[in-house]
């Protein structure tokens, strides 16, 4: 990395997006149903208290984020405060992953197998969230320049195909039946583990963080977190932040309904989703340079809301319906493009006010407040069918005309109202313009003095 001219190294941003596509692939693995399916259908373990597992794990899984944000935010090391945790966790990572899938680690009873699940998610999601909180807030480390930060958003969500894949993909292919050999699916699941750990500890040598931010002092955790809400862009980025989680859980939740339900082909309506996409990276690209983030995020909740809110009354149109998800494929692209560009200014501005750089905070806060969007998507999904006529007995295309219409509502409507409403939300964001654009320059001129500060002082 260049880090006096704001520039990153092609491999820096490729090797940075490959190793956090692969910390999500085995993350979906895990959570997508794999673990699930594994101690339940193989193992034995009862579903009651698999469901128990995950009820006690959602808790750690709320407070462990801005925890693990805080303490590497407050991290000082000769490498950094993230690097440190994604070369040195990425074995521990990978050994985890490869050992959760032992059988009876614990015994055979119901106790031993629930212990075993727990105490696995437990450590396996504490090393996850350690490392891909460090991941995740690496473009934000390495440069303000919202055109390099973008490049490196790019490369992250063509290698996030992979992790997207993964689950839909890999594990329905080696699941074992219940009685069966394992043999295959624990090679495959080793291969997996290991190739993800050499290439995430690989990555941490080809790109670097200043320096000078590792001798920052932080405040301590309730002052930063106070900070946080304090930070009007910040509260302006999670009505959108929020939406996104929301919106990706509900609407691949309700896709395979769709089709089933509605018996219409998936082919042309995937076809136009991934042109779509295509055509969004280049689009988001090209529009963030001419009109800037803000002007990008309207124009990205006005596109995907009005196709969301068009499939919400007229997705049995298939004409109209392949045309929405060509809109949802731009819009899926903006939000992996543009919104992680909004939250990486928020943090900007943040060292504006306070000296500072917070990432891990931030992305920490973020995600606490964000995850429940996953839970709520999926109650309000099936609470709302149901309340129109939905019946889970019957088998798939023998639903009612009024069920028919209630799953488009349910699965399209709160989507639309979220991207419109915070479409109107962005009208209120501050960081636009010629003035800030201004501040970011000052940002990097800031950056370049401090480092090259600690350099002459290092040398010394």
């Amino acid at each position: 990395m260049e880090e006096n001219t704001g520039k990153v190294k092609l491999s820096g941003k490729i090797m940075l997006s490959f190793a956090d596509s692969m910390c999500g692939t085995v993350c979906g693995l895990v959570t997508g149903g794999g673990m699930t399916y594994f101690y339940t259908k193989w193992m034995g373990l009862s579903t009651d208290l698999a469901a128990l597992v995950w009820l006690i794990f959602g808790i750690w899984n709320a407070i462990n984020d801005p925890l693990f944000g805080f303490i590497s935010d407050h991290t000082k090391s000769k490498l950094g405060r993230r690097i440190p945790y994604i070369r040195y966790g990425a074995p521990f990572y990978a050994i985890t992953f490869i050992v959760m899938w032992v059988p009876y680690l614990f015994g055979k009873s119901q106790g031993a197998m629930f212990a075993q699940m727990l105490a696995m998610l437990f450590i396996f999601d504490t090393l996850y969230t350690a490392i891909a909180t460090a991941l995740y807030v690496m473009p934000y480390e390495m440069t303000v320049d919202n055109k390099e930060r973008g490049s490196i958003f790019i490369f992250k969500i063509l290698f996030g195909v992979i992790s997207l894949a993964a689950p839909l993909v890999i594990m329905p292919l080696i699941e074992p039946d219940p009685g069966a050999d394992t043999g295959f699916f624990h090679m495959v699941l080793i291969v997996i583990g290991v190739l993800a750990g050499v290439i995430i500890f690989t990555s941490t040598f080809f790109f670097k963080e200043l320096d000078y931010i590792k001798e920052q002092e932080q405040p301590g955790f309730f002052t930063a977190l106070v900070d946080c809400f304090k930070n009007k862009p910040f509260l302006i980025f999670e009505v959108l932040s929020f939406t996104t989680i929301y919106n990706n859980t509900s609407l691949m939740q309700g896709v395979l309904y769709y089709f089933a339900e509605l018996n219409i082909s998936m082919v042309p309506c995937y076809a136009a989703m991934v042109i779509g996409a295509v055509f969004g990276i280049f689009l988001f690209r090209k529009l963030q340079v001419i009109w800037g983030v803000k002007k990008c995020l309207i124009f990205l909740c006005l596109e995907f809301g009005l196709g969301c809110l068009a499939m919400s009354f007229f997705g049995h149109i298939v004409p109209l319906a392949v045309f929405c998800f060509g809109l949802s494929g731009i819009g899926y692209t903006g939000c992996m493009f543009v919104v992680p560009l909004m939250n990486g200014d928020v943090i900007d501005y943040d060292e504006t006010k306070t000296g500072l750089r917070r990432e891990g905070m931030y992305a920490g806060v973020n995600s606490f407040i964000t995850k429940p969007a996953v839970s709520i998507a999926q109650a309000a999904f099936l609470k709302i069918w149901t309340s129109m006529g939905y019946d889970p007995s019957l088998a798939a295309g023998l639903q009612s005309a009024e069920a028919e219409k209630g799953l488009l509502i349910a699965w399209m409507l709160i989507p639309a109202i979220l991207l419109l409403f915070s479409g109107f939300m962005i009208l209120f964001y501050p960081l636009d313009g010629p003035e800030w654009a201004k501040t970011k320059e000052e940002i990097l001129a800031r950056h370049k003095e401090k480092e090259d500060a600690y350099c002459r002082k290092e040398t010394l």
